[in-house]
């Protein structure tokens, strides 16, 4: 897998999270992104590498949402 293909499915996942508003899961990100799950995982990673992910655990359930950062 090439990294300028990680960095763009990385561009999508973070694009798709910042327009929901929302956490989301692999599942559906999967879904919502059309991306396969070795692609999505690369993006997702890379992200988490970046801090623009974080993610959470609701009733067993992980979540992935972007980071918002805030400057005052």
């Amino acid at each position: 897998m090439r990294r300028d293909l990680i960095g763009a499915n990385a561009g999508t996942v973070w694009r798709t999270l910042r327009e929901k508003h929302e956490k989301m899961t692999f599942g559906e990100l999967l879904m919502v992104t059309g991306l396969n799950p070795i692609d999505l995982a690369s993006a997702i990673g890379w992200l988490s590498r970046e801090d623009k992910v974080y993610f959470s655990d609701v009733n067993g359930e992980e979540y992935i949402s972007a980071y918002h950062e805030f400057y005052y």
